[in-house]
């Protein structure tokens, strides 16, 4: 199985930068500013609570280390370039929410499209496939051209968006301006960004890709509709037409996993840092195609998530605001309904609620999330934003609480689609909840920015101390669809971080070497594993403010 896990001496070569860089920081600020309440009390704040909360979350009691680190983040509150280093290697854990298209670099997808010899129209500022004809020139021209380079970066990324108006659109169509670029480069696309994970000290990424969409496509067209789910399902797997699809699917991603390894050179004496990062694909579906095809690539992606532990879930994708998208909205939920009982290993993770007052009508803020919660029974919930505008929200962020069901957080990618930010943005509304909150960047290559910033962004409007910071990071990898028990017990969101029975005590930076149950828990827990190395990061990273 190919998990783009790179060797451990790929990881153990970042440590002596990480300290030299942000020990250089350190030696510009000074440690004996006035503690946070929480380094004072010794506890992690509960939050407090939104009207009609089910519960607050609990406080958990914070170590002399975290209260250190706590008191150098709040004296630097006011140095901008001391916060950007602190935040830059703050062990962030992983990205549960991340398109690889819209992940990458811009200026990466252009010197692609020049490698490619596609053309760019000059009108659009489209990627073409060749000959340029008329009002379109080689993309490799934006080499030498920079006003060209730099119209193409502001085309297909929210670059110099201007301020105050509505990103929605221009955010959108980015995809179908370079959308001929990323499907020929899987591989050398997820180099590149799980380069970035690992320089932001992430250790685990899920990102969204469409599997073998040409054959998807085709088999929706063959079979057609039918509204008795069951025998759709039927008719798409009748002779093993599915199974093909499957197939394609599959060998399309061993052809991902041979490029990747190539562009990354792992396995080599010189692997890049991403090597070392673990990767699992999440199969997005266009809900704004026809109800077929929506069936068909939710099949495909749960069958695949059953048979091929690269793919972990499936997940709506595409405006949620388009006609389509609003006119299908509960019959696809119905459709993850059905296939979740013919594909119950498969983990569902959909974007609900990304939605606000004005951009569509009020009775379609009235029940998306409430929707994917109890009818898709979904995992985890991508944005969420819309949730107050909902008929029984409470209910609702009760329900979520009480199942662990995530809500995955972009905050830049809410504030330039949406115009939600600060006090408008449901965060903590959810955590007053006990809903477990990840962070996460969404499209990163688009929104021009990385998770570091969205950890910062968190921390100064919320006014998060770094023990809450660190349980955030935490949360990005206890939510994970990473098989295997984890290194907490119970439900941390409510009860707090506290040490699954097998490594109780153990942990990095207790003094403790791990004893035989421990060990045996990250030998055999791929989750276990992943949050390890976080813990071990995270250790390693308050020792900097001894």
């Amino acid at each position: 199985m190919t998990t783009y896990d790179g060797p451990r001496a790929a990881h153990r070569t970042r440590r002596p930068a990480l300290a030299a860089g942000l020990g250089a920081l350190l030696c510009l600020a000074s440690l004996s500013a006035a503690p946070s309440a929480a380094a004072r009390t010794g506890t992690v704040p509960s939050r407090t609570a939104h009207p009609g909360a089910a519960r607050p979350v609990a406080p958990r009691p914070t170590t002399a280390a975290e209260a250190r680190t706590a008191a150098y983040l709040a004296s630097i509150r006011n140095e901008p370039r001391l916060l950007r280093g602190f935040f830059r290697h703050l062990p962030k854990g992983g990205d549960l929410h991340n398109h690889l298209s819209g992940a990458v670099r811009t200026e990466y997808l252009i010197e692609l499209a020049g490698e490619d010899g596609l053309c760019v129209d000059t009108a659009t500022l489209t990627a073409v496939v060749p000959p340029c004809g008329p009002g379109a020139r080689p993309a490799a021209d934006a080499r030498t051209d920079r006003a060209f380079h730099d119209a193409i970066v502001r085309a297909w990324s929210m670059q110099d968006f201007p301020a105050g108006q509505s990103g929605h659109d221009h955010f959108f169509d980015t995809f179908n301006k370079f959308g001929e670029v990323p499907w020929r480069h899987r591989g050398k696309l997820l180099a590149q960004v799980a380069d970035s994970a690992a320089a932001q000290n992430q250790f685990y990424l899920e990102t969204m890709v469409t599997p073998a969409s040409d054959g998807a496509r085709q088999l929706a067209a063959e079979v057609g509709w039918d509204p008795d789910l069951a025998a759709l399902h039927a008719k798409l797997v009748a002779g093993g037409r599915l199974d093909k699809v499957v197939a394609d699917a599959r060998k399309e991603a061993d052809d991902g996993d041979a490029e990747f390894r190539t562009a990354a050179r792992c396995g080599t004496s010189r692997p890049r840092p991403g090597c070392a990062l673990t990767v699992r694909w999440i199969s997005q579906v266009n809900r704004g195609s026809s109800p077929e095809r929506v069936f068909t690539q939710l099949a495909l992606g749960m069958r695949l998530a059953e048979r091929d532990s690269r793919f972990v879930a499936v997940n709506l994708v595409q405006p949620e605001d388009w006609d389509s998208s609003l006119a299908g909205y509960s019959l696809q939920m119905r459709m993850v309904q059905y296939l979740r009982t013919v594909y119950p290993k498969a983990h569902v993770t959909l974007h609900a609620g990304e939605l606000t007052p004005g951009l569509v009508k009020p009775e379609d803020l009235a029940f998306h999330i409430a929707q994917a919660v109890d009818i898709a029974g979904a995992d985890r919930i991508g944005h969420g934003v819309d949730l107050v505008h909902e008929d029984h929200w409470q209910q609702t962020a009760r329900t979520m609480a009480d199942r662990q069901t995530a809500v995955e957080v972009p905050f830049t990618s809410n504030a330039q689609i949406l115009g939600v930010r600060g006090a408008d943005h449901p965060f903590d509304t959810y955590r007053a909840h006990g809903v477990p909150v990840v962070l996460a960047t969404d499209d990163p290559g688009v929104s021009r920015t990385d998770i570091s910033h969205e950890y910062q962004y968190a921390a100064q409007t919320y006014g998060l101390t770094y023990p809450e910071l660190k349980d955030l990071a935490r949360a990005s990898l206890q939510y994970a669809f990473l098989p295997g028990p984890g290194l907490w017990s119970g439900n941390p969101t409510r009860d707090g971080y506290r040490p699954a029975a097998a490594c109780a005590g153990q942990l990095p930076g207790s003094g403790h070497a791990p004893g035989t149950a421990c060990r045996h828990l990250l030998a055999t827990s791929p989750k276990a594993a992943v949050q390890w190395r976080q813990e071990a990061a995270g250790a390693a990273f308050e020792k900097l403010f001894a």
